[in-house]
């Protein structure tokens, strides 16, 4: 099969390109970045190039993006312009080459403000079903993307796919508050409960959205880690959000004591991942119970594509704050 990758030099692009040239695809990666794995240096808001890079190709993986750390050094306009005009781009140009599927990279940051529950209210569990309120122009930009991708299946029979993927950087937290409170190991390992998800799992759900599509017409899936946590767990989450993973997960604590970590003392949301399972076919291997069992055998719990691609970060230059210029 031959497939384009959007976004080559990136995080998830490298990862993709890599994962799909060893299933012996035909693999032609684009991004603004010369790498290894870009065979094209090309924007997509370059039609032409564009249009050269996609004839004959069967499944598009659009992973290119502006993400939310770019919020503070980029412009609404630039948003506006690489995440949706952008992808509206490939859109029309997968239609005129006859794409087969077209895999769209979103987030679980469209879902914005409905992730925080009231005071008072139980913790969220995030669904698919859940209206999205995005609440920064990343959010809007992303989830007006899904809809460009829902509006051409609907209107042209193309085959879209759209992965609200979780967290699976591997750089450290953006907010400098929850940075100096918590050894970022244990921030990641308490995230794999409700909020995060290894880049291994994110490209096998990829793939196998890839071979899926043409069945499945149009559908959004949530692609994050499985959570040990159930609904009837909501309420007493969002109070004393140890009380419950000692109850789900009771061997963590005696683990967390010997590294000196700390749970979060409260999980406000949980995002859901059972539609992903159940249509795609699709079995992360990688949540909170694996990380555990590998760090009492005091190994790396990330997967060997996490550890091989490794950090990339957003920004060429440093700032005063940490990583990012914000938070």
């Amino acid at each position: 099969m031959k497939v384009l990758v959007t976004g080559s030099a990136g995080h998830l692009g490298e990862a993709l390109v890599r994962t799909l040239q060893d299933l012996q695809h035909e693999v032609i990666g684009i991004d603004i970045r010369a790498s290894p794995f870009t065979s094209e240096v090309c924007s997509i808001l370059d039609r032409p190039c564009l249009r050269g890079c996609i004839s004959g190709v069967d499944a598009v993986f659009h992973t290119a993006t502006l993400h939310k750390p770019h919020v503070v050094t980029h412009s609404r306009r630039d948003f506006i312009d690489t995440n949706v005009i952008g992808t509206l781009n490939l859109l029309e140009e997968a239609i005129t080459a006859g794409v087969r599927s077209f895999i769209f990279t979103s987030t679980t940051s469209v879902f914005g403000d409905a992730l925080v529950p009231p005071p008072g209210a139980s913790s969220a569990w995030v669904t698919e079903d859940v209206t999205a309120v995005p609440k920064n122009i990343y959010g809007v930009t992303k989830a007006a993307a899904e809809d460009l991708c829902q509006l051409f299946h609907r209107n042209h029979g193309l085959a879209c796919i759209v992965l609200r993927t979780s967290r699976f950087f591997p750089e450290v937290d953006d907010n400098r508050v929850v940075r100096e409170t918590y050894a970022d190991d244990n921030l990641k390992a308490n995230e794999y409960l409700f909020r995060r998800v290894d880049i291994e799992d994110v490209v096998s759900a990829h793939v196998l959205a890839a071979n899926r599509a043409p069945a499945i017409g149009f559908c959004r899936y949530i692609i994050s880690a499985t959570t040990p946590f159930l609904p009837v767990d909501l309420r007493d989450l969002r109070a004393d959000g140890p009380l419950v993973v000692r109850r789900r997960v009771p061997d963590y604590e005696a683990e967390y004591q010997r590294r000196g970590w700390k749970m979060f003392p409260s999980i406000e949301r949980v995002y859901v991942n059972n539609r992903a399972r159940n249509d795609l076919g699709w079995p992360p291997r990688f949540d909170f119970s694996y990380v555990i069992g590998r760090r009492k055998a005091d190994d790396d719990p990330r997967s060997r594509l996490a550890r091989i691609i490794g950090s990339k970060g957003y920004h060429a230059e440093a700032f005063a704050e940490g990583p990012y210029p914000v938070g």
